[in-house]
């Protein structure tokens, strides 16, 4: 397994949770890293995007403020945070890797294979 997420789970609204993924070397290094979701019957939809360096974030409108995130490149590891949670977040949460930094899903050349998250009350 090349990237593996972690961290979903049930929580109430208004909850908080934290997304980690941990990638390969060969993988972490020099790529931006993304997450994306998908929630039942939908297409998946960008959720953030952080730079190789870390210098550089960018968010979907529907998280901006909510979720931040970000990167230790000494552990090969990127999370996601995410405060004041709705239910309308709810889904399967991907982790991927890309040489570009970008919010296209096609541009990412690397996924992991998804975490639950489930807004609930």
């Amino acid at each position: 397994v090349q990237l593996q997420a972690s961290g979903g789970g049930l929580v109430q609204p208004g909850g908080s949770l934290r997304l980690s993924c941990v990638a390969s070397g060969s993988i972490f290094s020099s790529n931006a890293m993304g997450w994306f979701r998908q929630a039942p019957g939908k297409e998946r939809d960008f959720v953030a995007t952080i730079s190789w360096t870390g210098g550089s974030t960018y968010y979907a409108d529907s998280v901006k403020g909510r979720f931040t995130i970000s990167r230790d490149n000494a552990k090969y590891t990127v999370f996601l945070q995410m405060n004041n949670l709705k239910p309308e977040d709810t889904a399967v949460y991907y982790c991927a890797a890309t040489t570009l930094f970008h919010f296209r899903e096609d541009v990412y050349d690397y996924w992991g294979q998804g975490t639950q998250v489930t807004v609930s009350s």
